[in-house]
């Protein structure tokens, strides 16, 4: 089939934080992997989304975006799947497939490898850009800064010129100490602790629209017109991000040949608490519905204590979301050797971008269109290709095609649309 065969060892796994789990995960803990690895950040900016799109097509995209999402995990899974077989039947000399990088030098080689490798540090350090926003904006608007934007050239070099600024440089050096730790394991009990606030957090979130919609009732619309289609495409893609570790988690899992309906149980579990989150946001507040939702809940203490809940839920997830970037760049630059530096450096200029982005919806958009199209779409349905092209009908050839066309259309047209609404004219 034309794989590339290559016997060096490609053994380590891009997801570090999962290697400490046992090797075999029962269905309840793959399906709670499941939702750890794709429930972030990305459900804030959702509400906003609805706002753009309207609540109709908000809802449409992001079932769509779950279904074309899960069908690409199990083209992975599959994929992966056949050329551990082959390698089983034949001695083609294929390393063992443990992460997306894996499967990319499996049928690529090494340029394959590389291009994963590049896409899952783009993605993963826009996460942690999206968090630093998330994290300056809310305390800057709980200190009483009416102002969220972002800091303009001069008071990013200027240091702190706006609270923003202030808060966003305040959370650096906790950020160096937390990200200088070497082994995940020490950051376990911060993090279930940041999970169960998470889960509060949201969930007072979404009781307050209730009321809040209750109240007020205002007018909403249902569809917003194809001029901001993709726009919330490339919000609804970012929300769904975490394709990165669906052969890790499939690896581990006791009865794989049950994955596949777990991981779509996950996915339809995760669609409707997206759907929800962000339907109940926007028909509470209609047309005022902020870029970060949380904004919306106004002043008082319950306000003010689910919003830095959320902070230190994402706070203590950033070290996590650069960990498969940390990964990649020691691997490659420093022979898999733990470099300090190295992490100090990606933090700082993970903290420059945040401080030059002027709002959060618009950067999940971004980052969405561009570089998670690409890990979501548009890969894995040209390595299904790849690997099953001599044995596959045309329909489901087809539909590999039409995946990857999909997917690179959206990532060129919504990169650019994504671009001009963050720093165009009107931005």
């Amino acid at each position: 089939m034309g794989f590339h065969n290559n016997n060096n060892n490609n053994n380590n796994v891009e997801t570090p934080f999962l290697s400490n789990a046992p090797p075999l995960s029962s269905k309840f803990k793959t399906l709670a992997n499941i939702f750890i690895s794709i429930v972030g950040s990305g459900v804030l900016g959702l509400p906003y989304s609805f706002k753009k799109t309207g609540w109709v097509t908000g809802m449409l995209m992001l079932f769509l975006v779950a279904f074309l999402t899960y069908h690409c995990m199990i083209l992975l899974v599959h994929t992966r799947r056949k050329l551990e077989h082959s390698n089983d039947d034949v001695n083609v000399g294929f390393p063992k497939i443990n992460s997306f990088g894996d499967l990319g030098h499996a049928i690529v080689g090494p340029l394959g490898k590389l291009f994963v490798d590049v896409m899952i540090v783009f993605s993963h350090c826009g996460f942690c850009v999206s968090y630093l926003i998330f994290i300056s904006t809310t305390l800057a608007y709980l200190a009483g800064d009416d102002d969220t934007s972002s800091a303009s050239w001069s008071s990013l070099f200027w240091g702190f010129a706006t609270p923003k600024v202030l808060f966003l440089w305040g959370c650096f050096p906790f950020q160096l100490g937390l990200n200088a730790i070497p082994t995940l394991t020490h950051l376990a009990p911060l993090s279930i602790f940041a999970d169960f606030v998470d889960i509060v957090a949201k969930s007072v979130v979404m009781v307050d629209d209730v009321f809040v919609f209750m109240k007020n009732r205002p007018p909403l619309k249902a569809f917003g017109g194809w001029s901001v289609f993709l726009y919330g495409l490339g919000v609804a893609v970012y929300a769904f991000e975490g394709i990165g570790l669906v052969l890790p988690l499939e690896a581990e899992a006791k009865d794989k040949e049950k994955f596949g309906g777990v991981l779509g149980v996950g996915m339809f579990l995760i669609s409707l608490l997206y759907a929800s989150f962000a339907a109940l946001g926007y028909l509470a507040f209609g047309e005022g519905t902020q870029e970060i939702i949380t904004t919306n809940l106004g002043q008082g203490v319950v306000s003010a204590l689910v919003q830095l809940g959320l902070c230190i839920n994402l706070f203590f997830t950033f070290p996590l979301m650069m960990n498969p970037v940390y990964e990649v760049v020691e691997r490659r630059l420093c022979d898999y050797k733990f470099c300090l530096w190295m992490r100090w450096l990606l933090v700082f200029g993970v903290s420059l971008v945040a401080l030059m982005v002027p709002n959060f919806a618009d950067f999940l958009s971004l980052v969405g269109s561009s570089v998670c199209v690409i890990l979501s779409f548009v890969l894995p349905a040209m390595f299904h290709y790849l690997v099953f092209r001599e044995e596959i009908g045309w329909s489901k050839m087809v539909c590999d095609g039409l995946l990857v066309v999909f997917g690179l259309v959206i990532a060129v047209t919504g990169t650019w649309s994504s671009l001009m609404n963050i720093f165009g004219p009107n931005a």
